[in-house]
């Protein structure tokens, strides 16, 4: 039986074993001294750590490397959702570098997909637009007539949204005007669009440890691991 309906094995295995194979090199990365001090380290919050959170310097030490670790691993979070969103049927991963990362051409739809609220913020947000309406208003443009989405995977609050995109720009103390062409949406909603199906995104969550632990070939993640990771999507998105 397939992990879900809407992906196949293969693709859902590719995704996942890719941002696995980034996890373990980045800890390797922090376990190597020339690269764990590659960035200047704060010693000043270094110090008030150890006291303030009764941290050994071998327990803060560890703590840095796996925050360091950590860094890494989250920017590559939202390449993983673009590659299994990419995976889906009518739709295609744009891969990096591009203006947008998916595109659906029987749904005419394009999307630049981020991984978190705070990827980003204030005036780049209005680049974000500008940069979606570049794509899909002039009529030379091969997506004239798409409807471009701006897609935060972890929304700012646990709620769903598909709206008109109308960030703030500074240069005119005045928000970007509406534009039904032009969209933001939450993470849950548009693995929805993408997939019709509206536990998409909970079904794929739920299924991680299970596609985890057929990769890696062990029970890496313990039953007490899947309520600890069960609370904090429920705690980050609503039904």
């Amino acid at each position: 039986m397939a992990f879900l309906e809407w992906i196949s094995d293969k693709d859902l295995k590719a995704s996942v074993g890719k941002l696995l194979i980034v996890a373990k090199k980045a800890m390797e990365a922090s376990d190597n001294e020339s690269k764990l001090y590659k960035n200047v380290i704060d010693p000043f919050s270094a110090s008030f750590q150890m006291g303030g959170f009764d941290l050994t310097s071998q327990e803060w030490l560890k703590n840095e490397k796996t925050r360091q670790a950590q860094k890494t691993l989250q920017n590559h979070v939202g390449e993983f959702h673009q590659n299994i969103l990419g995976c889906v049927a009518g739709w295609d991963n744009l891969g990096l570098g591009n203006i947008v990362d998916l595109k659906s051409t029987s749904n005419k739809i394009i999307a630049e997909v981020k991984n978190k609220h705070n990827t980003v913020t204030g005036g780049n947000l209005k680049d974000v637009y500008d940069n979606l309406a570049g794509e899909v208003m002039p009529k030379s443009s091969v997506y004239n007539g798409y409807t471009a989405y701006f897609v935060t995977i972890i929304p700012k609050k646990a709620r769903r949204y598909n709206l008109p995109f109308t960030p703030s720009d500074k240069t005119t103390g005045t928000r970007k005007p509406i534009n039904e062409q032009i969209r933001k949406i939450d993470g849950a909603s548009f693995y929805e669009l993408v997939t019709k199906s509206n536990s998409a995104l909970k079904d794929l969550f739920e299924t991680l440890p299970s596609v985890i632990n057929s990769i890696l070939e062990m029970e890496k993640l313990t039953s007490s691991d899947k309520e600890l990771l069960k609370n904090l999507f429920d705690r980050a998105y609503l039904e």
